[in-house]
């Protein structure tokens, strides 16, 4: 087997949340082109529509449910269809999130901290908890991947609320204890902990915040922020086999900006 081989993820099927748009849309397109089918929640009907054109033109089967999994009660109902229609799946990404808020901790409200909360860190345990134990029930192995951020990490400067950065460390932590129960199951769990990227939130962010978004862009080594295809080679790394011995890990990519 060649190492490009270990890339391949022929007959394999992947479940992403959020997948229709920015940094989804890349992980999705390049875990399809390297073989795998594909199941895709997405809010919007339109862009759903869109990826799963996209994932066909590559010769792939693509699913899409239009579903909020800001929702703890909508993501339940997503994983106990995927499950009764598909069985397990191979690879979960989740990659719902963001930080939608500039709210100061000293005036946020706890309805809008628990909103926030399900979106970034709920819905990643629903669907890791569902999802996987379908396929500890399968036997097969499995890969999941969350979506973090390099906010699990370190604060981000001149913003507020708070809720981000607690509920993407939460997801590192959690990722680090489930790769650890789930390793004699032969199920790998990583994190991917993203810098700045130029999505269609952070481009808003860009208009309506732009101090925010130029300090940031200021503090990155590689004087840039990420584009989101720079995002699925990693993806796909670690959905196949050449991240067969990794567990428990959380990759940072971002232009170098936690460095210093």
């Amino acid at each position: 087997m060649s190492v490009f081989d270990r890339f391949r993820v022929d007959g394999k099927k992947l479940l992403i949340t959020g997948g229709s748009r920015g940094l989804g849309r890349e992980m999705v397109l390049a875990i399809a082109e390297a073989g795998a089918d594909v199941i895709v929640t997405g809010r919007r009907e339109d862009s759903l529509k869109q990826i799963a054109k996209e994932v066909e033109h590559l010769g792939r089967q693509c699913w899409t449910i239009q579903a909020d999994m800001n929702a703890p009660d909508e993501c339940e109902r997503v994983c106990e269809n995927v499950i009764a229609e598909h069985g397990s799946v191979d690879i979960l990404i989740n990659n719902v999130g963001g930080r939608r808020e500039d709210i100061p901790t000293e005036e946020m409200s706890l309805a809008k901290w628990r909103e926030l909360m399900d979106l970034n860190l709920t819905s990643t345990f629903v669907c890791t908890s569902r999802i996987g134990k379908a396929m500890i029930v399968a036997g097969n192995g499995g890969r999941v991947i969350n979506i973090g951020s390099i906010n699990s990490l370190v604060a981000g400067r001149n913003i507020a609320g708070r809720h981000y950065e607690t509920a993407k460390g939460a997801i590192l932590q959690f990722t680090r204890s489930v790769a650890a129960d789930w390793a004699p199951y032969g199920i790998t769990v990583n994190a991917i902990l993203p810098g700045g990227f130029m999505t269609e939130p952070n481009k808003k962010w860009a208009r309506e915040k732009p101090d925010i978004v130029s300090t940031f862009r200021a503090q990155i080594p590689m004087g840039d922020h990420g584009q989101p295809e720079d995002l699925g080679p990693l993806a796909l790394y670690l959905a196949s086999d050449a991240s067969r011995y990794m567990t428990g890990a959380g990759l940072v990519i971002d232009g170098g900006y936690t460095c210093w």
